[in-house]
């Protein structure tokens, strides 16, 4: 058989359901082979746009998601996808054409290496040289992509070895499973816990994984200690519960650094260095102690140094520390509790404000009034991702996917289109920046091509707001951050979408009510008011008085 017919094969019998992409020339043949085979062909109008759907699907249903381009310039615009994948612990694949290898007349013509690229940016990355090592490459891929923690690989297909003849060789796909710290290690972690005064739970985001939600939520339950969250961590618990302290949006100065200040241990799981810190760890005898529990052990670094790791399969892990735990009389939570009361007061103080443009805490408001637990919001990367983290309340693990890990520009919209694709039942916002949006507004037709059922609320306040933030906090005056836009009604409607223009608190909520539950592609532009941003997070917080 065909190389690029054991190829498709190979990806088939992995389960993949979709390839995101745009082929080119050195991927016909890969191409050819797809045309009657069970994937189904996502076309996309940027590489970039296809990674981070890619990306999406992987970190939704666990299973790695794939994306296609050709050789060069389409290879590079895989990077930052790459990057997102890798840095977010999504499980990925990307599939690159190359020119012959054996044998080419076109000297370097857009020959880059892209191997070479990658493999930085990569768990994995691979340029096949032989058709006949293909089913063991792509198994070898899958496997690595989602080991913890899950990132991309890459693997490059020339265009001659895609054309030549293979025998028939499938690997077939094996389970594993994570081994968990023995008997010692888990009586130390209680130890450790028991001993402590005020111990707090923190869950990052490497707890977003299947049964981890549910041992946790036990764990809280019984022990009666409180949490919070890192941003890629929420919902991992229903943040609803009463023990729930909030996200820590923030690395310092927050609501929630009260409790975090007040704490003597924290428990820390599922977190790494690679997402933005929820605090900062002090080298000093006094400061505050952390338990690190995690599929992987911590690395050191100069805002975290754990003194103890508790390393395995994290659910199993914290079901034996339930079952090995008892409540400690000299346990104080009653600081934690008065807190998380104190915080959801201050947290709701805008949600009532009907000013216009609008107030990014309303804005958040009225998106969780309009959708159900089990909805989506997407995120691209501004500073209402800060608002979201504080504001929105998350009942179940991810339905707010934002990236606090590479933070990228450009990821919210085709996040949003393979968050429908993976779960049509749900309603899915996607919340962008007009700065984020323009960065891959084009797959606004491969969303209506799709038939997809998509509300893209544009946040416009005609500039790059995030970094307006950080420039007035840092004291420089306003300066080369401010832009123009589109009609984006119009350029809605050019795609084939629909575009909307609310001019009030009230028609904005009317109008996305419509848009969640009707049908097709809608489009809000939505002004915003980011006046209170520099006085709430930079000023306020930082000479917050924590309750007594």
């Amino acid at each position: 058989m065909k190389a690029s017919d054991l190829f498709v094969k190979a990806l088939e019998n992995e389960g993949v359901e979709y390839i995101f992409g745009i082929p080119g020339e050195e991927n016909l043949d890969l191409l050819e082979s797809l045309r009657e085979s069970k994937i189904k062909l996502i076309l996309t109008r940027h590489e970039q746009g296809a990674g981070f759907m890619a990306a999406t699907y992987g970190r939704l249903t666990g299973k790695v998601g794939v994306c296609l381009a050709t050789l060069g310039p389409g290879a590079t615009n895989f990077a930052t996808a790459a990057a997102y994948a890798q840095l977010g612990g999504m499980p990925m694949l990307m599939i690159t054409g190359q020119k012959p290898i054996k044998k080419s007349k076109q000297g370097r013509f857009q020959i880059v290496d892209i191997v070479g690229m990658m493999k930085p940016m990569t768990k994995y990355a691979k340029q096949v040289v032989n058709g006949n090592n293909i089913p063991s490459m792509v198994r070898e891929a899958f496997k690595i992509a989602t080991l913890e923690r899950p990132g991309a690989v890459h693997i490059e297909l020339p265009e001659d070895i895609a054309a030549e003849e293979v025998d028939d060789n499938i690997y077939p796909v094996q389970t594993f499973k994570y081994p968990y710290a023995d008997k010692t290690a888990i009586l130390d972690a209680v130890k450790m816990i028991e001993k402590a005064k005020r111990p707090l739970l923190c869950i990052g985001g490497g707890a977003n994984r299947t049964r981890i939600g549910n041992a946790l939520t036990d764990f809280v339950n019984d022990t009666g200690i409180p949490f919070f969250s890192t941003q890629m961590g929420k919902g991992v618990i229903d943040e609803n519960h009463k023990l729930c302290l909030s996200t820590a949006a923030l690395s310092k100065d927050d609501f929630i650094h009260c409790a975090i200040d007040r704490a003597d241990l924290i428990i820390n799981v599922g977190h790494d260095v690679i997402e933005k810190p929820p605090f900062f760890m002090e080298n000093t005898p006094d400061a505050t102690k952390v338990l690190h529990i995690n599929f992987f052990p911590s690395e050191v670094d100069d805002t975290y140094f754990p003194q103890m790791d508790l390393i395995g399969d994290i659910a199993s892990n914290m079901n034996q520390i339930t079952n090995a735990i008892s409540k400690q009389e000299h346990w104080d939570f009653d600081y934690y509790v008065r807190l998380a009361d104190e915080i959801r007061t201050r947290l709701n103080k805008y949600f009532g404000d009907t000013r216009f443009p609008i107030l990014p805490q309303k804005a958040v408001r009225t998106i969780r009034q309009t959708l159900n637990d089990e909805d989506i919001v997407t995120l691209d990367n501004g500073v209402y991702k800060i608002w979201f983290a504080r504001n929105y309340r998350c009942a179940q693990p991810n339905t707010l996917l934002l990236d606090n890990a590479l933070a990228t520009m450009g990821a919210g919209l085709p996040s949003g289109m393979g968050a429908k694709m993976v779960h049509p039942e749900r309603k899915v916002v996607s919340v962008c920046g007009d700065g984020g949006f323009m960065m891959n507004s084009q797959e606004l037709e491969t969303a209506v091509r799709l038939g997809l059922d998509l509300t893209v609320i544009i946040l416009n306040d005609n500039a790059y707001g995030m970094i307006k933030w950080k420039q007035a906090g840092m004291g420089f005056d306003n300066f080369g951050l401010d832009l123009g836009n589109p009609d984006f009604v119009k350029y809605a409607e050019s795609y084939g979408a629909t575009g909307h223009r609310p001019t009030s608190c009230e028609e904005f909520e009317k109008t996305l009510s419509e848009c969640v539950n009707g049908k097709g592609v809608h489009l809000i532009d939505l002004a915003v008011d980011y006046s209170l941003n520099h006085a709430i997070l930079n000023e306020l917080l930082a000479k917050k008085e924590c309750m007594l």
